[in-house]
């Protein structure tokens, strides 16, 4: 019988009840377990099976399902005989950390308190006298949603040993989506706070936990080691660059072209794989995203699924917010060219504001990017990275141009004012847009009003690339003449005219006005003979326009 296509089920007694389409990933179970790591990290993007994968675990493992083969005939692991036994054998403690996502630091550890204090309901058949001892029922008592930090930090350490005494055998630890929190935490300003208290947390839970036999979490990112896991010296990390459970996240070519054939679609393997085809974890290179898979096979229509899942607000910020060789670097990607990078992937939030080897770190784990190869340097290895596939190219373009789509203006409308020379036009519609569009970019950490104004004006940049990219060759912050200038547009006809932008910010020392700074745009352009690039391409001196950008914080002044 065919399956049944169900979108988004992530409980894994769930899928095989309602014989869900599944594609079997039972053999990490077997991987995970002989490779016998104390604490295991693997970090993949979103959407990617990690929290069916966990599911996975913990219905084979934990001893609260013990019995349920069913679960598991005629899956991979049930071939090996040796894993009958170890189906129900473990006590188990899971959390999940996918919905903590709070706007302060309360909210989220609100959050976090009420699923641990969850976990000692979920856990009550252990209170025994039989069990406990006097000083274990006085700790019991303070385990509640008010409870002190020192408390909760070692909430799971000591249900693990009442687990331990309980069953006469230590435990196994499930914790997926570990990273949620941390995002938000950045993104809304409150990192430090909760980076101390999940610390703590973890300290207890997985470094000092004599009664841990195993753990497991999953995330998106490999979080900074100083952040929460400075203490915790027996972490084995596997990436997205890891060779470890490879295939285990993920589709492979093989399991989509069978999917593909399980619903009578062979047909369109071709056009699936120039759509959803690209990630590469490890040397495992075609690797696909289950949910664009999973959407296409019930939808069966071509669209951008995985990256409509997610506001991306985050990369969206980071990029917008970053220095011009970030927007390069993007206008490149965009292009197909690749990007060549040292960068270290785990993590370092703190480092997201002015690094652009943290963005590119991020965008890599998010799974925007993949490395089409890791070249072996002397002094540290350089990424090749590309956009991961066509699916991504159009999110990030689609990403790009909403930043300038608000209702009250329209982005094509400027492209069509400069061309037609109304100045009148570009200058409201700037002005109109820096309001409306300026203080959306702001990752919780740096107000607004703080970020620099060159920045803004190079993710304008990035908006010209996708409105006018048919018609312009869009280059920003390159060499030309004598300086570097800040955007050309090339026509492809060279018929139409060229534009030469370049970006002054109000010096109250040199300028009395803003029209002092827009006569200083137009005197560099002249000066530095920015002209020199395109007219070396083939573009007459006459077909060239200059445009001045003029502002002091939100407002402008073109010329």
């Amino acid at each position: 019988m065919k399956p049944v296509i169900s979108i988004g089920t992530q409980d894994f007694e769930k899928v095989r009840k309602n014989n869900a389409f599944y594609v079997d990933k039972s053999d990490f179970i077997k991987e995970w377990w002989e490779n016998r790591d104390d604490v295991t990290l693997i970090t993949r993007p979103r959407r990617f099976g990690k929290t069916l994968n966990i599911s996975m675990l913990k219905y084979f493992f934990s001893n609260q399902y013990e019995g349920r083969t069913d679960l598991f005939e005629g899956l991979s692991i049930w071939k090996d005989p040796a894993y009958h036994s170890l189906q129900g054998s473990y006590p188990v403690i899971f959390l999940s950390f996918a919905d903590i996502k709070g706007t302060t630091f309360e909210v989220a550890r609100s959050s976090i308190i009420q699923k641990l204090v969850k976990l000692y309901s979920i856990h009550s058949y252990i209170k025994s006298d039989a069990i406990l001892r006097v000083e274990d029922w006085e700790y019991i008592k303070t385990v509640k949603t008010d409870m002190t930090d020192d408390v909760a930090a070692i909430t799971v350490n000591y249900l693990s040993d009442y687990l331990n005494r309980y069953f006469g055998k230590k435990v196994l630890i499930f914790l997926d989506e570990y990273d949620t929190p941390l995002q938000e935490a950045y993104i809304h300003g409150y990192w430090n706070e909760l980076t101390a208290f999940i610390r703590s947390l973890f300290n207890a839970t997985f470094k000092t936990n004599d009664s841990l036999e195993r753990a497991l979490l999953t995330g998106i990112t490999r979080v900074g080691k100083e952040s929460i896991f400075s203490d915790i010296n027996n972490l084995e990390v596997v990436t997205t660059t890891s060779e470890k459970y490879a295939a285990a996240f993920g589709f492979t070519q093989e399991e989509v072209s069978a999917a593909l054939d399980t619903f009578e679609l062979s047909a369109n393997l071709e056009k699936v794989q120039f759509w959803y085809d690209g990630f590469r974890f490890g040397s495992q290179r075609d690797i696909y995203n289950p949910w664009s898979i999973t959407k296409y096979l019930d939808n069966r229509k071509f669209a951008a699924y995985w990256a409509n899942t997610s506001s991306n607000s985050l990369v969206g910020a980071l990029i917008m917010q970053g220095a011009p060789d970030v927007k390069i670097a993007v206008e490149d990607l965009l292009n197909d060219k690749p990007l060549v990078t040292a960068l270290d992937e785990e993590i370092i939030f703190s480092q997201l504001d002015e690094s652009s080897e943290a963005i590119w770190s991020l965008l890599l784990a998010s799974g925007y990017l993949r490395a089409d190869h890791i070249s072996d340097e002397e002094e540290e290895p350089l990424y090749h990275l590309s956009l991961t596939n066509l699916e991504v190219k159009k999110e990030f373009r689609k990403m790009i141009r909403r930043w300038f789509k608000k209702p009250s203006v329209r982005y094509n409308d400027f492209i069509k004012a400069l061309i037609a020379d109304d100045i009148d036009y570009m200058n409201q519609y700037m002005n109109q847009i820096t309001e409306t569009v300026f203080s959306s970019f702001d990752t919780g950490n740096h107000p607004s009003d703080k970020t620099e104004p060159e920045r803004f004006y190079h993710g304008f940049v990035l908006g010209l690339i996708v409105d006018s990219g048919i018609h312009y060759i869009i280059t920003s912050n390159r060499e030309s003449g004598l300086g570097r200038y800040d955007v050309v547009m090339e026509p492809v006809d060279k018929n139409e005219n060229a534009y030469v932008f370049e970006f002054k910010v109000f010096t109250p020392g040199r300028e009395k006005t803003l029209e002092d700074t827009l006569k200083a745009a137009h005197t560099q352009i002249q000066k530095k003979n920015y002209d020199a690039a395109l007219i070396a391409r083939g573009i007459p001196k006459h077909r060239i326009r200059h445009y001045g950008f003029a502002f002091k914080g939100k407002k402008v002044l073109i010329g």
